[in-house]
């Protein structure tokens, strides 16, 4: 979602989209519906709230597991609004993941799909988790949903950056989940929240609001 402003300039009330626990959660602001906001990662006891983007983690469809007991490891899938068509030619566009290995504290961004033309719809194939060591992305062909997912999983240790080399002794690896039954079953975000819950009676008075400075 695009816009000349700081910030999106509509009155909704804040509403937590998803909870991680007690003290961690995502809040939607500003928003003219549940597909266009701002969004917000808080953490109430360690004092952080970072901004996750525009238009962007609301619209994941999919599931998002936070279940590092840690509370270290973090993941918050994006996608875009329904009804926008991405990129051009063949290529469509690519769509990341934030993640975090320090509570929260910084977010390192992962691509998880690529050459998206419609990255709401095809975000209903995803799951992603988070662990006490580990990232995995979980994801179903299209005609398929109730198939053998394709399961990546990637390290999640202190400060590694997925998008380079690995350290020495570090890796991950793909395999079909029926190749390790029941490992995704015993995966729970403290809250038992696994999806994210937009309530959609929820406006603002001035939904037509100009999105570029006056």
């Amino acid at each position: 979602m695009s816009s000349a402003l700081k910030e999106l300039p509509y009155d909704s009330p804040p509403q937590v989209i998803y909870r991680i626990d007690d003290h961690r959660f995502v809040t939607l602001e500003r928003y003219r519906d549940c597909n266009h906001g701002e969004t917000y990662y808080n953490d109430t006891r360690a004092g952080i709230r970072k901004h996750v983007g525009r238009g962007l983690f609301e619209n994941f469809q999919g599931h998002v597991i936070n279940a590092d007991p840690s509370g270290m490891n973090i993941v918050l899938p994006l996608a875009y609004p329904d009804g926008l068509i991405c990129g051009n030619g063949e290529k469509g566009c690519i769509v990341p993941l934030w993640y975090s290995t320090d509570g929260g504290k910084t977010f390192h961004s992962k691509v998880y799909m690529d050459h998206s033309f419609n990255a709401f719809e095809d975000s209903k194939r995803y799951t992603v988790a988070a662990t006490q060591n580990k990232l995995f992305v979980v994801q179903v062909d299209y005609g398929d949903e109730n198939g053998d997912p394709y399961v990546t999983e990637y390290p999640l240790v202190p400060d590694i950056d997925l998008s380079k080399p690995y350290p020495p002794g570090i890796h991950g690896s793909t395999f079909m989940a029926s190749k390790r039954p029941g490992i995704f079953s015993k995966l729970k975000t403290p809250s038992g929240q696994d999806r994210i819950i937009c309530d959609p009676s929820i406006k603002p008075t001035n939904p037509d609001a100009p999105l570029a400075p006056q």
